[in-house]
């Protein structure tokens, strides 16, 4: 992988004792945090593909989701700032690079650390 790759960054808030407006207003707070970070190339919500008919509360996009796109050298960079900011949340972190895709869930600081040293090891290859 060559170091102007770029890496993609899925994020899913899915804590079940949110409403779909708190797993949105988690995801918003991150994007800001992460608007503020050099290293991070764009960063913002996942449209969603096929809006419900009439849907206008939340615009098209899908709740508690957002996606950021790193170059590689920047990868670990923004791993170790998600480890701050999301451990113990409920999250899915969906990783794509070079055309693959590792996905994976954490509920706890531990398997958020899991998650990203398997993040780590996947971009690696």
């Amino acid at each position: 992988m060559t170091a102007n790759s770029n890496i993609k960054f899925t994020i899913t808030f899915n804590d079940p004792d949110l409403d779909a407006e708190e797993k949105d207003e988690q995801a918003q707070r991150l994007i800001a945090e992460l608007k503020q970070i050099d290293e991070v190339d764009t960063v913002g919500r996942v449209l969603d593909p096929n809006p419900p008919a009439g849907n206008k509360t939340l615009g098209g996009f899908l709740v508690g989701l957002l996606m950021a796109e790193v170059n590689v050298a920047n990868a670990k960079k923004l791993m170790g700032f998600l480890g701050d900011r999301l451990g113990g949340k409920p999250i899915e972190l969906e990783v794509e690079a070079n055309g693959k895709k590792l996905s994976v869930k954490a509920h706890s600081r531990e398997e958020l650390e899991a998650a990203i040293k398997a993040a780590q090891d996947f971009i690696a290859v």
